[in-house]
């Protein structure tokens, strides 16, 4: 069986790019396809693979603005001759177009969020430009029509939380199983704790960092913030000087940095949140916002949730959070982390590629 993985982009190593690597040691002889590829990002095993991008590639480093041509280099990709394909998605990544006899699964990270659950806070709030803004609703209408579509080119849907079941269900109307993506968990380690607090994030407008930044910048309170985006420049204005940017950093830095901290911060709504695992793998309690994936990978004895992401709320929790410090338990929280291992989706996800499929006639 000739079996091909298709990943939205390949630029930077976040949690999607993780599940790529899990996907490709469940099927070692598998080719990757992809929009875009940088391959100063690329870990080891993937630098191995048989590696295809779109015609798009060359202008990589302009892909937020790309989004429009997308579907066109998707559907150029030749996957003729491969019987089975999976499909890392949260960009445009299932609307490659396969042979009748393949058959396509689909490990869904989130439905495009600036076309669908998010799109009014592009739409709205977070593209400064009137420009943008207005060629906006024509352009987006066309993707939201065609992303539908390409839907049906999916034979199984996965799921990475049921906060992003849901999310399927609302945007296509198609079933899905939950597969938690997976987390290097046993690489973390915990060690007595700092005088820091840690964020662990993209910087995106989505993610809601300023948040964090803004409550920390009128506390005074240590925080660090690990990683890099467009909305660099604009958080560190907003910053004071007990706030410290990190930019992106080796996966030692990172371990060292959660080993540390007095806690993990989530200041924004996450599809499932592979960060706050990493931070319990490491002993540490999240303090989060309480939507989205927070509440399926934070245990209610995992840290502290509150309900608006205002630099208020974030406050009180810290305060709250503070209170009960003494009475979190690494070896416990360590013990939770468990169950998003590596080996746990490699099972169930070997198990969903080997099983007959549920739209095959009995």
């Amino acid at each position: 069986m000739r079996a091909a993985i298709v990943h939205y982009w390949m630029l930077n190593r976040r949690g999607g790019e993780k599940v790529l690597e899990a996907l490709c040691r469940l099927l070692p002889e598998a080719d990757v396809f992809t929009l875009f590829c940088d391959p100063a990002t690329l870990s080891p095993q993937l630098r191995s693979r048989k590696i295809t991008t779109s015609f798009l590639n060359p202008m990589r480093r302009w892909y937020r603005s790309l989004l429009p041509l997308m579907p066109f280099a998707l559907e150029n990709l030749d996957l003729r001759g491969y019987d089975l394909i999976v499909s890392s998605e949260s960009g445009p990544a299932k609307g490659v177009i396969s042979c009748s006899g393949a058959r396509h699964v689909c490990y869904c990270h989130t439905p495009m969020r600036y076309l669908w659950d998010l799109y009014p806070d592009y739409r709205n709030e977070w593209t400064r430009s009137p420009w943008k803004r207005a060629a906006m609703t024509p352009l987006t209408n066309y993707l939201r029509l065609w992303d539908f579509a390409s839907a049906a080119r999916v034979d199984e849907f996965v799921a990475n939380s049921r906060n992003v079941q849901t999310r399927i269900w609302k945007t296509y109307r198609r079933e899905s199983i939950v597969i938690h993506p997976p987390v290097d968990v046993d690489s973390f380690y915990s060690k007595p704790s700092g005088d820091y607090f840690l964020v662990v994030s993209e910087l995106v407008p989505y993610k809601r960092v300023d948040s964090a930044v803004r409550c920390f910048a009128r506390s005074g309170r240590p925080l660090k913030i690990a990683g890099g985006g467009p909305e660099y420049k604009r958080l560190r204005s907003l910053a004071a000087p007990n706030i410290e940017f990190l930019g992106r950093i080796t996966d030692s830095e990172l371990r060292e940095l959660y080993a540390g901290c007095r806690a993990f911060l989530l200041p924004g709504e996450e599809d499932f949140g592979v960060a706050p695992v990493e931070a319990m793998a490491s002993g540490k309690p999240v303090i989060a916002l309480g939507r989205g994936g927070a509440l399926e990978s934070v245990p209610s004895f995992g840290g502290v949730f509150y309900s608006e992401p205002e630099p208020d709320h974030i406050e009180e929790a810290i305060i709250r959070f503070e209170a009960i410090e003494p009475t979190f338990r690494p070896e416990e929280l360590q013990s939770w982390a468990q169950r998003f291992s590596e080996s746990e989706f490699q099972t169930r996800m070997a198990s969903v590629l080997d099983a007959r499929p549920s739209y095959v006639r009995r």
